[in-house]
């Protein structure tokens, strides 16, 4: 059984008339008189692959008409050259298998601009948009770049704690972490939180800083850095209930 490609390979590496598989998402349709376009994208390039749907194929109608914006597809047929702009390559269908529809009253992403405003609404969406999509790959080959400069310099990565009994920089104000129920708080005899029936048994937050446990662990290894999140929650996290 062949084995879906991703549509970043077959761009750069696709041959005409070969034979493939694409799973991905539907951007968008366009129904001409013989043909449907569909733009179709699996994440793994900003730029979609166009597949050109005949009106010969068998089923064509049934086949289409379900077909709508942000709906999952699995299509199966051959590479051509594209005669199209911006494109050397497309793919003539030979089979075209809706696996997960989408309803395109409520699915939020249109052929449009979308403000940033609105898609921080659309947070599981969001990065199916050429604009988040490419923070993420930027943010991608920046992480790789600071990883392979301290890597050929000889540090080792350290994994810092998240989660802390040590208020750093009074980050208790903010980022409190409790499985306690807040509404119902047990209180010791002077009526102060009984954080020793606490998940971890005593006050526990989120880190802002890990210096702490890079020292420590500098003082072991001695050449060490951290990369991720204890260097600095930016939003305020709500208590686990």
């Amino acid at each position: 059984m062949t084995s879906p490609r991703l549509i970043s390979d077959l761009l750069r590496h696709g041959q005409p008339q070969e034979t493939a598989i694409v799973q991905g998402w539907l951007r968008t349709k366009r129904e001409q008189k013989e043909f449907t376009f569909l733009e179709v994208n699996d994440g793994s390039s900003l730029k979609g692959l166009q597949v050109l749907v005949s009106k010969d194929l068998e089923g064509y109608e049934a086949i289409v008409k379900p077909l709508t914006t942000g709906c999952a597809l699995r299509v199966e047929g051959t590479l051509v050259p594209s005669p199209g702009k911006g494109q050397s390559l497309e793919m003539q269908a030979q089979q075209v298998e809706l696996q997960g529809a989408c309803d395109p009253e409520t699915y939020p992403l249109q052929k449009k601009r979308h403000s940033l405003e609105f898609l921080r609404t659309i947070a599981h969406l969001r990065p199916r948009t050429n604009t988040i999509g490419a923070v993420m790959r930027v943010r991608n080959a920046c992480a790789q770049a600071i990883h392979r400069f301290f890597q050929d310099r000889g540090f080792y990565w350290i994994h810092t704690p998240i989660i802390t009994g040590s208020d750093c920089e009074g980050a208790g104000e903010m980022f409190r972490v409790s499985g306690l129920d807040w509404n119902q708080l047990p209180r010791t005899a002077d009526q102060r939180v009984d954080f020793s029936q606490d998940f971890f048994g005593k006050s526990t937050y989120l880190t802002v800083s890990g210096q702490l446990e890079a020292e420590i662990m500098a003082l072991t290894l001695s050449n060490v850095y951290t990369f991720g999140p204890p260097s600095g929650p930016k939003i305020p996290i709500p208590l686990a209930t």
